[in-house]
């Protein structure tokens, strides 16, 4: 059902949206948004100390963990939940970044043999590493399988696992032909009215300004705040660049925001809607 090209290019959008975004992932303080040494036509040094062991091309922890579930499929041609819990845990307990809650309570769960063992993390963050999953999924049920299995490996939460199959059944329909909005709309309405909620919210602050919208709704990593602010980038813009430049202004968890805005707005676009220079990541994906 899935273009294996387009979702290699999604794979490769998600990537390149998340380095993008370090410049200012993380940075909330407003003063220091509206004065950050950064060139937002290009990639950037992280400002926040979150990351002090990156610079640009790099990802955030973000987008390293959608590589090892990229690298995951690719050398395996498949998903398994259980086989690839077993090489994240590999990777995460090598790993030299940032290790956010949703990580550890994780880790604390395997160590103490509690199962299922994901956190119970409502972070938004987890839907923008789902674009691997296209890859090894023949059909949408399998699909919509693969997500809620990958998801609740680290956020085992029920607003997680309800706020991802919305995102998979829009990225279905965006690859049936529908447009941004129709799929919103269309998903929206057999969605729990919390889910409704932030997409109606989303939609209706279109036409205001990015920066305040999403300062408004909480730039923060929670998917009570962040839903409605990706939602409002999809409404609001017909141009990826554009759509992450004012992203980026806005700080906080930029990176998980856009990239599932991304992916999503990237289904019936060209892939050079993407600046050569942001190709400039430190990761390459086949």
């Amino acid at each position: 059902m899935f273009n294996e090209k387009k979702a290699k290019e999604l794979v490769l959008t998600s990537l390149v949206t998340d380095s993008y975004c370090l410049g200012t992932h993380w940075v909330y303080d407003e003063t220091q948004l509206k004065n950050a040494p950064v060139d937002f036509n290009n990639l950037n040094e992280p400002m926040a100390m979150w990351h002090k062991n990156k610079s640009a091309g790099d990802f955030t922890h973000y987008g390293d963990q959608t590589l090892w579930l990229y690298e995951y499929i690719t050398e395996n041609n498949k998903f398994d939940a259980k086989e690839f819990l077993d090489f994240w845990t590999l990777k995460i307990q090598a790993y030299d970044g940032y290790v956010d809650g949703a990580c550890r309570n994780t880790l604390e769960n395997i160590k103490n043999e509690v199962t299922p063992s994901g956190s119970s993390s409502t972070d938004l963050s987890i839907m923008g590493r789902i674009a691997p999953l296209l890859l090894v999924s023949q059909n949408e049920q399998e699909f919509l399988k693969n997500v809620e299995d990958f998801v609740c490996l680290t956020h085992n939460s029920q607003l997680a696992k309800n706020a991802s199959k919305f995102f998979a059944k829009v990225i279905i329909d965006r690859f049936k032909g529908l447009s941004v909005i129709d799929a919103l709309e269309k998903n929206k309405e057999t969605s729990d009215s919390q889910i409704q909620g932030f997409v109606n919210q989303g939609i209706e602050s279109k036409g205001k300004v990015t920066f305040d919208v999403i300062r408004d709704f909480g730039p923060a990593c929670d998917i009570a705040g962040g839903f409605a602010g990706l939602v409002h980038l999809l409404a609001k813009y017909d141009n990826l660049k554009d759509m992450l430049i004012e992203n980026a202004k806005t700080g906080g968890d930029s990176s998980a925001r856009a990239m599932i805005a991304s992916i999503i707005f990237m289904i019936d676009k060209p892939i050079s809607q993407i600046p050569n220079s942001w190709l400039n990541i430190k990761a390459k994906i086949g």
